[in-house]
Parts: C-alpha cells; sequence; structure tokens
C-alpha cells in the first residue's frame, strides 16, 4: 500500500438501522472521517457552531482559532506535513474571506487543504435580498483556489466531500473550496441512505510515470554535464520519498542546493550540499535539474547575474505539471510526472554512472570551507545586544541537539539569515513562508506541526511577523502545545531606527521599543522569558523544549542590527524623485 493510500485509510462505523434517520451535520463528519481526515482548524460562529461541537463530540480533533486566517495556515501546513488535505472550517461572509488568503497561499505553494465555509441560503443570496452575512462565496473563491464546489442537498454530501479531495491531492496539490448553505447542515435523511451516499476515496493521488524517452533524454543531458547541479525544492519534501531522494543524489555524485523548506532532505552537513557556495555554484553550473522546485523569483527567474549566463546551461525540470515547463528558461528535458516516479526511473537508468569532475567538486569543497569559515565567529558572538548572527547561532546548536524538533520561521531579517545559519537533519522539519513569503503564518502553523506530529516546535519570528498571529498565543496556551515562541524583538520592521522627519509620528517601520512580549504567554498561563544575550536566548530555548510547556522568549536585538528587507531589498522600487 502506498504512503498516500494509507494516509486515507480509516475505521469502519456501525451501520446505521431500519427507520434511522441522519442529517446533514452527520453525514459532514461521517464522509470526512471515512477518508482519514480527524484534524479540523476552525473558528466557530453561525452556521456552523454545532458542526463544530458534533466534530468534537464525534472523536475528531478540533482546533479552535482566535482568527480564520491562522487557522486556515494551520490546515495549509497540515496538508504539507500529511499529503491529505487539511482541513479549515470557517462561518460565512467575513470568516470566509478571512480564511481566503491562506486557502490561495496553499495553492500556490501547492499544500492540498481544504476551506469548508457555511454559507447563507442560495435564494437569498441569488436575488441579493440582504440575508445575514449575504455573499456570492463560490464565486468569490473559485479564481483563488485550484477547485470549487457548492453542495445543496444532503444526499450530495459524500460525493462533494469526495471531489473535494480528490482535487486537493491528485497531480500538483492545492486549496479546494467546499460551501456549506446552512440549510444543508440541517436536512434529514434516511439513515440507511445517507450511509450508501458516502464516498471513499479510492487512490486521490495515483502515480504519474514520465515516458520512456524522457527520462532517457534527462540522462543524456546529465551524463554529458561537465559541472552539474541539482535543486531540491519543497516538492521533493513533499513527495515523503526520502530515501529515494538521498539515493539519486548520492548515487549521482553531484552537487545539490536545498531550497528552505527542502532543507534536511539530506541533511546539511552532507558532503554534497553547496548551499554555502550557492554563488558558485549557479553561475558555473553547466546543467541545472529541478527536482519539485521552480525558476521563481527565489531563484531569480533563472536570470540574471547570479546565473551567469542561463542559455549556456541545459534544465531538466521535474514536475508533475507541464504547464510549469518554460515557464522562465526552456526546459531542455522536461520530466513529467510524480517525484518518486521520476526518480526511481533515473536511478535504473544510472548503472556504471560516471560521478561529476574532481575539479567541480574541489572548488565547491573549497569554497564552503572558505564561507563556512568566515560565518563562524559572527555565530559564536556573546553580543549584548543580540545581532541577528550571534542568536541564530545558539538556536544553529539547539536544533542540531534536537533533530526531530520543527522549526517554524518567519519575517525578513529574521527568515533570510535563519534560513542559511541554522542546518537541518531531517525533512519536513523547516516549515516557513513558502513561495510569496507571506507574512502571519508563524502561530497557525506552529499550532499545526505540533497538533500533526506531536513532537516539539520552535517558531521564530521576526517582531513584526508576529504581530500578525500573535493572539494565538492563547490557542497554545489552551490546548497546552509544546510550542516555544521566540520573537526576535528590534522594535521595529527590518530596524527599529527610522523616524517621521515631520517629528509629529513614529516612524513608519517603528514598533514601541522595549515590548515585553513575554507577557502575552504569561497572560495566558505560560511561561515568558526576556533573553538580552545569545546566553540567555540558548538556555531558555533549551529549558523551553525540555519542559514541553507553551513558551515565548521575548529575544531583545540591536535596533540597528537589521537591513532592509533582508535579502531582498532589491524588489523595492526606489524613488527617482528627490525633494
Amino acid at each position: 500500500m502506498s504512503a498516500t493510500a494509507e494516509t486515507f485509510d480509516h475505521q469502519t462505523k456501525p451501520e446505521a438501522e431500519q427507520g434511522e434517520l441522519t442529517d446533514g451535520f452527520h453525514l459532514v463528519i461521517d464522509a470526512l472521517k471515512l477518508n482519514g481526515i480527524e484534524n479540523i482548524y476552525h473558528v466557530p460562529g453561525i452556521p456552523v457552531t454545532d458542526l463544530g461541537r458534533m466534530m468534537q463530540a464525534e472523536g475528531m480533533r478540533v482546533i479552535s482559532f482566535r482568527h480564520e486566517s491562522n487557522a486556515g495556515n494551520a490546515a495549509a501546513i497540515a496538508g504539507y506535513l500529511t499529503k491529505k488535505p487539511g482541513v479549515c472550517l470557517t462561518v460565512s461572509a467575513p470568516g470566509f474571506l478571512n480564511g481566503l488568503v491562506s486557502l490561495a497561499h496553499a495553492t500556490t505553494n501547492c499544500w492540498p487543504m481544504i476551506l469548508i465555509s457555511g454559507s447563507s441560503e442560495r435564494e437569498i443570496v441569488d436575488l441579493q435580498q440582504g440575508d445575514y452575512e449575504e455573499m456570492d462565496q463560490l464565486a468569490i473563491a473559485k479564481p483563488l483556489c485550484k477547485a470549487a464546489y457548492r453542495i445543496l442537498h444532503a444526499e450530495d454530501i459524500g460525493v462533494g466531500v469526495a471531489r473535494a479531495i480528490r482535487a486537493a491531492v491528485s497531480g500538483r496539490p492545492g486549496g479546494v473550496y467546499l460551501d456549506l448553505p446552512a440549510s444543508l447542515l440541517g436536512q434529514a435523511v434516511d439513515a440507511i441512505e445517507g450511509e450508501k451516499s458516502l464516498v471513499k476515496v479510492v487512490d486521490p493521488a495515483p502515480e504519474q510515470r514520465p515516458a520512456v524517452h524522457a527520462i532517457e533524454r534527462a540522462l543524456h543531458y546529465l551524463k554529458r554535464a561537465e559541472r552539474p547541479l541539482i535543486i531540491l525544492g519543497k516538492g521533493a519534501a513533499y513527495a515523503q520519498c526520502d530515501d529515494l531522494v538521498r539515493r539519486f543524489v548520492e548515487t549521482s555524485g553531484i552537487p545539490y542546493l536545498a531550497m528552505s523548506m527542502a532543507k534536511g532532505l539530506l541533511p546539511d552537513d552532507h558532503p554534497q550540499y553547496a548551499g554555502a557556495a550557492r554563488s558558485l555554484v549557479l553561475k558555473g553550473s553547466d546543467c541545472v535539474m529541478l527536482v519539485g522546485a521552480r525558476l521563481n523569483w527565489l531563484l531569480s527567474h533563472g536570470k540574471g547575474k547570479q546565473w551567469g549566463e542561463p542559455h549556456s546551461k541545459k534544465f531538466i525540470h521535474i514536475d508533475i505539471d507541464p504547464k510549469e515547463m518554460d515557464s522562465n528558461q526552456p526546459i531542455d528535458a522536461p520530466l513529467v510526472g510524480d517525484i518518486e516516479s521520476c526518480l526511481a526511473d533515473l536511478l535504473a537508468g544510472m548503472e556504471g554512472w560516471k560521478k561529476p569532475s574532481e575539479d567541480w567538486l574541489g572548488a565547491i569543497r573549497d569554497k564552503v570551507e572558505t564561507n563556512v569559515a568566515k560565518m563562524a565567529p559572527r555565530l559564536q558572538n556573546n553580543n549584548v545586544p543580540m545581532d541577528f548572527h550571534g542568536a541564530l547561532g545558539r538556536l544553529k546548536r539547539i536544533m542540531a541537539d534536537h533533530p526531530d524538533a520543527i522549526l517554524v520561521n518567519e519575517g525578513a531579517n529574521t527568515l533570510d539569515f535563519a534560513r542559511s545559519v541554522i542546518d537541518m537533519a531531517k525533512p519536513r522539519k523547516r516549515l516557513d513562508v513558502g513561495t510569496w513569503g507571506v507574512m502571519g503564518i508563524g502561530m497557525g502553523t506552529a499550532i499545526a506541526a505540533a497538533v500533526e506530529t506531536g513532537h516539539p516546535v520552535v517558531a521564530v519570528e521576526g517582531d513584526s511577523a508576529f504581530g500578525f498571529s500573535g493572539m494565538e498565543v492563547e490557542t497554545i496556551c489552551r490546548y497546552d502545545l509544546p510550542v516555544c515562541v521566540v520573537v526576535f524583538n528590534n522594535s521595529g520592521i527590518y530596524r527599529g531606527t527610522d523616524t517621521d522627519p515631520t517629528g509629529r509620528d513614529p516612524g513608519t517601520t517603528v514598533f514601541v521599543r522595549d515590548s515585553k512580549y513575554d507577557l502575552m504567554m504569561q497572560a495566558f498561563g505560560g511561561e515568558g522569558v526576556t533573553a538580552h544575550s545569545p546566553d540567555d536566548l540558548e538556555r531558555a530555548v533549551r529549558e523551553a523544549i525540555a519542559s514541553g510547556k507553551p513558551t515565548l522568549v521575548n529575544a531583545i536585538i540591536d535596533p540597528e542590527a537589521g537591513t532592509e528587507s533582508g535579502r531582498i531589498g532589491n524588489l523595492n522600487p526606489q524613488s527617482v524623485v528627490k525633494k
């Protein structure tokens, strides 16, 4: 049985008796449970308050949030971690709209998620008669997700849930919207007929093998390359064929880069990892193989100075969606299929493989050693106030000692520096902002990571990023989750040093200085600690992981330590007008 099939395994429910009735509430629950979906991320309210209560009564785990966007981010990352749709349940209109950002975020990142929202009655909405929270939610959702469905009759709930599941996980995964008008939930039907209407999805994400000639073409280019490079993206981590990825990389002997959420597929101290020589390998390679990665803005679209002469390179690209090919650079060897099938077929054709030249490997090794040695002293400082490198150097040591702990990371400098400083030893242990670089994923992601895995979570947050979802520390305390939130507090966005030239207000990027974020966690019964030095920070985080208790560490960072937009300041347009 495949990993995906196991994911959708279920326990059978006692059969209904003659004359018994069921309703839309219970059919939604039964349809989800039949397909192995047990965790729901939720904000209660009209018209789904009782649905959440009944889900809990039926043994599902319902995690109630303070804001739908955070519940949606939790569902999105749950889909990434489990390969089955994470489910976010919201109220109508405003609650639905709050969930849309995370639904679009999931679709952009290719993570399976279902946003289920209650809605107003169709006959009133269609005539625009002014119902409570009246909105044509299906029409609004369609452009922002992979698929959208509305269920009007209780006997169609099984089919609707099945279609949503299959759409979310098949092919290139993504977000799906499922619209449940309030009247649907109360509809009564014969229990036996209702049970018959449920659908267990069989083989929801079937393998898609690449063409034989496509494999031969890719091997042709790889074998002739003098300076090959592999780039692993988060799609390779999502595939959960970790041993196969490792065997392919090691058999090929080709140096590789791991995009941030692919870190740990092979440990970051692996001899073939070229992360510390990124500039060298991007510019110097003559053949680049993309595995679950896209040539989007995170890779400068395969263009620009960092790529040298991209038109002189050969590109091999594994993707399940043929439309992704040639999106920025001509793809010489497109491999259309699922990652596991593609890598298995490539490995089968690598008998007698000749590894890359020592000149190429030696140059990379020298560059890695030089750059690691150059960075080491910055990561070992104990400055007060802290800078980003001193603080992250201690977190690097902590994560090395706790390889099963999950790192959640967002911010500007906090994200950009952590990507290159903190090593990962295992796959799917680094969760961050993904393709959009969206702010506010932190607490929802941390909560879902703890719920879905049971492992300790360290959420490393910029103070700006934390502000988007910080109230969810109450949720962390309410469910007593093993989450340690580290807020890098430099009193502002990028830096806490801007001023208003008029002298009237604080600078647009400046927060209240000396904010006591630690007191937020204390207010809800968790542990709150202030860290002024890297030594303080290391001690506090180690104690938090050991205790397994909700903890927030307010890490005081020098307000002048940051840079504009971290490493992507070039994306900010500059005014040419001088006043």
